[in-house]
């Protein structure tokens, strides 16, 4: 099959909704956003009160969350995968090599990302008005949710940079979620597989979706910058 002819099948299966197509990319969407929405719920209020916390060692904290933004997904599969195998602690479980142990994968490469600038934009904001949320009686927690909605744009920047790198993530979803065709086949690991296979096809029409996806993240994340730099003007 010529290049052209590859990527004539490949419109033909995105425009054409080829259940094969839909299912690989319906799937990966499910896994990605609900990452990303756990990442959410359990970074934010980290990062906030990482942010303005002071306490014995937070120094090496922030240090450690800044360098678990570089984890390799690989690692990140190889530990979940020793978790949730069976002779692992989270075996009973019954999780690996299945759409929960992807979401897992992927909360995992995100959540750092989440905390570490949650933490940098909320500490930024908590030097700023410290004394102005003082006079109003709100230290400690109970400032995290002025200052979480007060950051609220640079924030949606935070969430989409987590989704693209969850989206774009083969190594680690490969590992724990086996690539079983119909149940834990993502487009990344749909990708690497028909690649090899030679159905160029079907591997081309991912590739554009990811391609399209990667474009919406990073317009949708200078879209929110530029909202949130009106606002704060």
């Amino acid at each position: 099959m010529t290049f052209t002819d590859a990527l004539a099948a490949a419109l033909d299966l995105v425009l054409g909704l080829d259940p094969r197509f839909t299912e690989v990319v319906g799937l990966s969407l499910r896994v990605t956003l609900s990452a990303v929405f756990l990442a959410a719920v359990i970074g934010l209020p980290l990062g906030a009160l990482l942010g303005i916390a002071r306490f014995p060692g937070r120094s090496g904290v922030i240090v450690l969350v800044n360098a678990m933004m570089g984890l390799p997904p690989v690692v990140a599969g190889l530990l979940l995968f020793l978790l949730l195998s069976r002779s692992g602690p989270l075996g009973s479980l019954g999780l690996l090599f299945t759409p929960g142990a992807m979401i897992a994968a992927q909360t995992l490469l995100v959540l750092p990302i989440v905390v570490a600038l949650t933490r940098q934009t909320v500490e930024d904001l908590w030097t700023e008005y410290r004394d102005h949320l003082h006079s109003l009686g709100m230290t400690g927690a109970r400032a995290v949710p002025t200052l979480l909605w007060d950051a609220r744009f640079a924030l949606a920047t935070a969430l989409l940079a987590g989704f693209g790198r969850a989206s774009a993530e083969v190594g680690a979803v490969l590992i724990v979620g086996g690539n079983i065709a119909g149940y834990t086949r993502t487009m990344t690991t749909a990708i690497a597989l028909e690649t090899s296979k030679g159905d160029l096809a079907l591997a081309l029409g991912l590739g554009f979706v990811l391609l399209v996806l990667t474009l919406f993240v990073n317009g949708a994340a200078y879209g929110a910058s530029r909202i949130g730099a009106r606002a704060a003007g």
